[in-house]
């Protein structure tokens, strides 16, 4: 495992769409590693490969309650009302702004085994799930946010 370079808002790799993985090899379980590594080494709950560079659907999420892995990840469903909550991101430093997300989201997409997975989350899991998705659509949460905030 390896921890990998952050790429920082104004890289052009963050506003391209990501590619969909075909085939689940070592590499990408290298990628997941390293990711996951890489996330907790810089007290991230959440990293989409875009944002170590690589163009592929992958991200890993941890909001406290383990690590979740997800490759190919969609939202299947999403309930209740948009809900108005803070966001930050490891590829934004020193800027948090305020985002409506959904209260509920469904996710599917393959675990490393190549299973299909499917999680539920609400509050800041589903928050989490919409962050890391948006970043494979090369969308950042700068875009949708409706007040945004400098911190040192």
């Amino acid at each position: 495992m390896a921890i990998r370079h952050i790429v920082k808002k104004g890289d052009e790799i963050l506003g391209k769409k990501s590619k969909k993985i075909d085939v689940i090899n070592q590499r990408v379980i290298e990628l997941l590693d390293d990711m996951a590594q890489t996330m907790y080494e810089n007290n991230g709950v959440g990293l989409a490969a875009p944002q170590v560079g690589i163009l592929r659907r992958l991200v890993v999420i941890d909001i406290g309650e383990g690590l979740i892995e997800l490759i190919n990840p969609e939202i299947i469903e999403f309930s209740g009302d948009a809900v108005l909550g803070e966001e930050g991101c490891l590829s934004v430093p020193g800027i948090v702004g305020k985002v409506n997300r959904p209260m509920y989201v469904k996710v599917k997409g393959l675990n490393r085994n190549g299973d299909e997975v499917e999680y539920e989350g609400s509050e800041y899991l589903a928050r989490a799930f919409c962050h890391e998705i948006d970043h494979l659509e090369g969308i950042l949460f700068t875009e949708k946010a409706e007040s945004i905030t400098y911190i040192e």
